[in-house]
């Protein structure tokens, strides 16, 4: 958006580092190993178990599986656990059990242990996690010391037709998640999967707020410009800014203020009241609306003061919407999220969640590469930095089970060499990584019919019901 009505302070330019410049990708691959520990892993299976058994595939053993399918792609799974099998190492653990065994164990065990190691995991992470995305908008950490982002997104079709899909022609979705966002550490900080594709996403959110800190700032599209939604989010402390749904009855009740700027730029402000009263009570919220010519956008938000949130920050915020959506993009297309390997919705889940945390692990070595560079994390590709983080971790565990082997056909005397830290695979240039501006316009995306023709495993596998987290 153009406009000095739209123009937000940014820091002082600082001098960039130039593109051959050398980057240290070993520095960032340790991150899994120090956080998805064996003890954070009993810890959370003791609070969430209540007849399961502890077994030879441990919730710590399943989470570094699921983490190294993230980062090394294989082929299938009887591929991973065969590699299991040869021994082993920082990033995969050693596999005993047989391929029929495992499969039972994906099956069998519930996706909701994998929420809680997630959600630890991401807990312990944020620790290390610099609060330097989104530098535009900085400023309004003094009021807002969280802002989240929230969507939904259904996971793509099941595009290899396991044994029990045969006989099924519509595309099969292998479930839905909801994700929040966070805009300044550039992590997710809630994931809940769904096995039901067709799970209402506005119901699938309201779980999440009470896990989120209370005076945090949720910003999301129309879907969620809802008064329920709104009363969900003033019962936790919960400030929200979403696009104005036009199914809204909106009642403007007082103007707070009118501003014009240049190129035909007015913004206005109104204490609005929203809701005809049927489903639920009335609600008083802030209505911002934005005309350039002939763009225009309303925005809603239950901050009543301009001067906690003005309408110029509330525009300059609501754009960066769209890093959630990136978000997702990394998790499917990046860390190859639209290959699922089995056919239930609890091995689904498994990997959703071990494709999570390799994602925020990543995200917060972005984050501190940007910060050691005196760059903007947003210009560093994660589509170019993730795959090679990804080939750095899985030549790091290769080097470390070949000192091992060696270390034991020699009785255990070898003293390790500092030679990993020189090795070429652990090191790139900054030019390698940034981002590529785009040239000329966007393709554009045609809607394919046949789209809408889908069906949930969950309900091809049997009409499996599995219990929703509250």
């Amino acid at each position: 958006m153009e406009g000095s009505i739209m123009s937000l302070s940014l820091a002082s330019p600082v001098a960039q580092p130039t593109p051959d410049v050398q980057i240290n990708l070993l520095e960032t691959v340790s991150l899994l190993n120090e956080h998805l520990t064996e003890a954070m892993c009993r810890e959370v299976f003791q609070s969430v178990r209540t007849t399961e058994r502890e077994r030879e595939w441990s919730l710590f053993a399943l989470g570094k599986f699921w983490t190294a399918v993230a980062i090394k792609a294989p082929n299938s799974l009887g591929q991973a656990l065969d590699q299991g099998r040869l021994g082993g190492s920082e990033l995969m653990p050693e596999v005993t059990a047989t391929d029929g065994g495992s499969f039972q164990r994906y099956k069998t065990l519930h996706w909701k242990f994998f929420h809680a190691l997630y959600y630890a995991f991401t807990q312990r992470l944020l620790r290390e996690a610099k609060p330097v995305f989104a530098g535009s908008v900085s400023g309004l950490r003094t009021r807002f010391p969280n802002i989240f982002l929230i969507d939904g997104s259904r996971l793509d079709p099941i595009a290899h037709k396991l044994k029990i899909l045969r006989n099924t022609a519509s595309a099969i979705l292998p479930g839905c998640m909801t994700a929040v966002y966070d805009l300044f550490n550039g992590i997710t900080r809630q994931v809940l999967f769904d096995p039901d594709a067709a799970a209402p996403e506005l119901l699938r959110a309201v779980p999440i707020l009470g896990s989120l800190p209370k005076g945090a700032l949720i910003v999301g599209d129309r879907l969620y410009a809802s008064i329920q939604f709104f009363w969900e989010l003033s019962g936790r402390g919960l400030w929200g800014l979403f696009r104005l749904n036009g199914t809204l009855t909106v009642e403007r009740q007082h103007l707070i203020g009118r501003r014009q700027g240049g190129g035909r730029t007015i913004v206005e402000e109104w204490l609005v009241l929203v809701g005809s009263g049927q489903t639920a009570p009335k609600i008083t919220l802030r209505l911002i609306c934005f005309r350039q010519g002939k763009l225009k956008r309303d925005l809603l938000t239950n901050v009543l003061d301009p001067q906690m949130l003005t309408a110029e920050e509330a525009l300059a915020l609501y754009p960066l919407r769209w890093q959630i959506e990136r978000a997702f993009f990394d998790l499917k297309c990046v860390l190859k999220l639209d290959r699922f390997y089995t056919a239930n919705p609890n091995g689904v889940a498994m990997q959703v969640y071990g494709a999570a945390m390799v994602y925020n692990a990543f995200r917060v070595a972005q984050g501190r590469l940007a910060q050691r560079l005196g760059i903007a994390p947003e210009d560093i590709s994660t589509a170019k930095l993730f795959p090679k983080l990804a080939q750095a971790s899985s030549d790091v565990a290769a080097a470390e089970w070949m000192f091992m082997a060696l270390n034991r056909k020699n009785g255990g005397n070898l003293a390790k060499p500092d030679i990993i830290a020189e090795a070429p695979f652990g090191r790139t240039t900054l030019g390698a990584i940034l981002v590529r501006k785009r040239e000329g316009h966007r393709r554009r995306k045609y809607f394919v019919r046949g789209r809408r023709l889908w069906k949930s495993l969950a309900h091809v596998s049997g009409g499996q019901k599995l219990t929703k987290l509250t």
